[in-house]
């Protein structure tokens, strides 16, 4: 790529920004030596290993602190040289971080498989650390206990240095010495303890003198007395540097082993760093990931130059590559083309390094493999060439270079020249980068280029907006349409007079004049339709939140209606289950009245009573009249009042009161409704009187019946049975259970305490041999657990 293009599209910026958001020193260098790649797959990586990044980004920070760049390091320590302390220090500091950075992508629990491979990569030398960490203590000196040699040195030195200061304070504490001193105190002057004595008493006082004072008032004099004790402290200390520095070159041997391993683990985790960098870089733009393009099509939305101020920058669409691989942005000089064209040159360097783009959502590159541009006006003063030529030589060079599919960016193409020959030598050359299938953003002012883009094919005319009335450019650039001078509009707003404009337009080419009007007609209707297509767009927003809302309101009053219709057939279905109860037992008790004449007739009759109550249960259970093909279909000729229908409508039953041609008068209830025949369906025949009933006996059976339905609801779901025997329990639960199964109850609870379990045990023995007894267990502890019993009955 050329690098020339680099310093025209201001690249030096994109790379500082990405080195100010890295951690680390190794980080900051990637980010500096950063070059976009031309291959479409490692574009792709890139942005995979950036995606990951911003992913982790939005919950936690990897633990950076801490790296150093120990690479001249390992450097050194390879060529033999011994490592100092500071260079340990960074050594284990840079280790202890390779390890805080594996562990915490071993750790976290997001799918980013690129960047916990990396972590994994990362070799952890457990035993380098704890020999560092074991010679070297967190402030960076040497530890006592570095070595046996170096811990007898110090231990020795500690207790020479301690008689040196015995001696001196001996003296001076001795009254005889007491007025030759400035100030009793000890000092170190060349590593040797030493006294400060006053000048006059030099001859009285027997010593060394290694300094003196700078008035010269004070000497500082070793006495004689601890020569050889200072002699010997001088020895300890040379010692202890010799053993130190012995230690540094074994701990420089150990590093250096490990050397290959270090290298490898710098990179890693700089790779790491530069991607959260662009991670960084991405959330602080607000970009957006964008989606490449292998057939070189690019279509941004809301695009923003990154290094233009958030609160001053304006955002411009780009469309390139898919209908047209040329685009012509003509009009005045206002500096608007120009931004637009640096725009898109930024995004695909942005792209192609595998940062994010600060654009709407949803952006869409292409991967270019080459970008040339000619931007600027400056001249060639070391050649001694003009504007023109300057721009010439290098649009030479690029004619010789770009191949297809390359991204050519070209400002002012043919300006500084006569217009007519300038025009015609930008044609020329617009037409050998079509030729070549080149992508291509080009700006001019020559009204001749207008026309050229639309006589040709693969050519789209656009212009950046311009305000009239406040004689500025909005910025926005509009593609398909070329951009008009507006000289004689801008000159009439600044005061021309009108006699001035109106006889520069009749000096201008009548056909020329015509096609500017057509320019400015266009414009204005462009920006017409695109209020309309903005009301539109809010009306269809307005329409697709009313259709939700009536859907959601339709769903709400379907799911009320299935709750109260579900509910109205459980209701039906217990009344139905309390009356087939009911009759049971009045069954069961004319069954005791009769005598044996008659049997087979009060058989039959009671077989008969039990099976129009079976039918009569199955017909009313939940969901049984929604059913497809419920009944049969009516019959005009056979139905007649007093018979059973179902109408679906209503997802009910009732009785046919009148039929009246094809309508049917029903009675649901209390309602008397008419509907079509074809909308319901036959469930039976009226019932017949029963034959043989008198009326005492019909009213002696309904009073049975009321007296078994008093008895059935007044009965309760437990029992208590403490303090019985257990045959006593045994008759009492017995007859508890028979009323229990008669009232339709599914579980009932027996109390029978703890105690000593005899009660328990007899009454569980008793409901095992029970007929109506399905189950048992104990009771939850918030019912009396052991102490009362659960019973599930048939």
């Amino acid at each position: 790529m050329e690098k020339e293009t680099y310093k025209i599209m201001e690249y030096d910026r994109i790379r500082e920004m990405l080195a100010d958001r890295a951690s680390s020193r190794i980080g900051k260098e990637q980010a500096k030596t950063l070059e976009p790649s031309s291959d479409f797959d490692e574009v792709a990586e890139w942005l995979a290993e950036t995606t990951e990044a911003v992913t982790v980004l939005e919950t936690a920070m990897p633990p950076f602190g801490g790296i150093f760049d120990i690479r001249p390091l390992l450097k050194k320590a390879k060529m033999g040289a011994v490592l100092d302390l500071d260079e340990i220090m960074n050594t284990m500091s840079t280790l202890a971080a390779m390890r805080s950075v594996k562990r915490f992508f071993r750790d976290i629990e997001l799918d980013v498989p690129t960047l916990k491979e990396w972590a994994r990569s990362i070799e952890i030398l457990g035993q380098l650390e704890r020999l560092l960490d074991n010679t070297v203590d967190e402030h960076g000196a040497m530890r006592e206990d570095a070595s046996v040699e170096l811990r007898r040195i110090r231990r020795e030195l500690h207790a020479a240095q301690a008689h040196i200061k015995e001696r001196i304070s001996s003296i001076l504490h001795n009254a005889e010495y007491q007025k030759f001193f400035q100030d009793a105190i000890v000092t170190v002057r060349d590593e040797r303890y030493v006294i400060p004595v006053k000048q006059e008493y030099r001859s009285r006082f027997p010593g060394i003198v290694h300094d003196q004072s700078a008035t010269g008032a004070t000497l500082f004099i070793e006495p004689m007395a601890v020569v050889e004790l200072n002699n010997d402290v001088k020895q300890l200390t040379l010692a202890e540097q010799q053993e130190i520095q012995r230690i540094l070159r074994h701990l420089t041997a150990e590093i250096s082993k490990q050397s290959a391993i270090l290298q490898e683990n710098c990179r890693i985790l700089g790779a790491i760093d530069f991607a959260f960098a662009k991670a960084k870089l991405a959330k602080d733009m607000a970009a957006n990931r964008p989606e490449l393009s292998r057939e070189g099509r690019t279509d941004l939305k809301q695009a923003r130059h990154p290094f233009i101020a958030k609160d001053k920058v304006v955002p411009i669409d780009i469309r390139i590559g898919e209908d047209y691989r040329m685009l012509l942005i003509t009009g005045p000089n206002t500096g608007g083309k120009t931004v637009s064209m640096k725009t898109l040159g930024t995004m695909v360097l942005l792209a192609q390094s595998g940062c994010y783009l600060p654009t709407a959502p949803d952006p869409v590159i292409a991967v270019y493999p080459n970008i040339y541009a000619d931007i600027g006006d400056e001249q060639s003063i070391e050649q001694s060439l003009s504007t023109f030529s300057a721009h010439m030589t290098h649009i030479v060079r690029i004619l010789q270079e770009v191949e297809e599919d390359d991204l050519v960016l070209l400002d002012e193409l043919g300006a500084g020249t006569d217009p007519e020959e300038g025009a015609a030598l930008a044609m020329a050359i617009l037409e050998k980068l079509l030729q070549l299938r080149v992508t291509t953003i080009a700006t001019t002012h020559y009204s001749e280029l207008k026309t050229f883009a639309y006589s040709r094919e693969g050519i789209e005319n656009a212009c950046v907006e311009f305000d009239v009335k406040t004689l500025r450019p909005t910025y926005r650039l509009l593609i398909g349409m070329p951009g008009a001078s507006n000289a004689f509009a801008i000159s009439r707003r600044l005061g021309l007079s009108e006699s001035l404009i109106l006889r520069a337009q009749q000096l201008v080419k009548a056909d020329h004049a015509q096609f500017e009007h057509v320019i400015n007609e266009l414009e204005n209707e462009k920006m017409m339709y695109e209020q309309r297509n903005a009301d539109i767009l809010e009306r269809q927003q307005r329409v697709t939140e009313l259709e939700a809302k009536v859907a959601r309101t339709k769903e709400e009053l379907s799911k009320k209606k299935g709750e109260l219709i579900r509910k109205a057939r459980e209701q039906s279905a217990a009344m139905v289950r309390r009356t087939r109860r009911e009759s049971e037992a009045i069954i069961k008790e004319l069954k005791e009245q009769f005598d044996d004449q008659g049997i087979k007739r009060r058989q039959q009759a009671i077989q008969d009573a039990r099976a129009k109550l079976n039918e009569a249960f199955e017909k009313s259970r939940p969901g049984i009249m929604a059913q497809k093909g419920v009944g049969k279909a009516v019959s005009l000729k056979s139905i007649k009042p007093g018979d059973i229908v179902y109408v679906k409508k209503l997802d009910q039953k009732g009785t046919v009161l009148e039929v009246q041609g094809k309508e049917l008068t029903v009675q649901i209830g209390s309602l008397h409704t008419k509907v079509k025949a074809s909308a319901c369906r036959f469930l039976d025949h009226a019932p017949k009187e029963p034959k043989g009933a008198s009326v005492p006996a019909a009213s002696s059976s309904r009073r049975q019946s009321n007296s078994f339905m008093q008895k059935t609801q007044t009965i309760g779901r437990e029992i208590d049975i403490r303090g019985m025997m257990v045959d006593e329990a045994e008759v009492v639960v017995g007859k508890f259970l028979d009323d229990a199964v008669m009232a339709g109850l599914s579980q009932v609870l027996i109390i029978h305490g703890k105690g000593t379990g005899a009660l328990r045990k007899g009454i569980h023995e008793y409901l095992r041999r029970h007929r109506n007894v399905e189950s048992f267990q104990f009771a939850d502890i918030t019912e009396g657990g052991t102490g009362a019993t659960v019973v599930t009955l048939k």
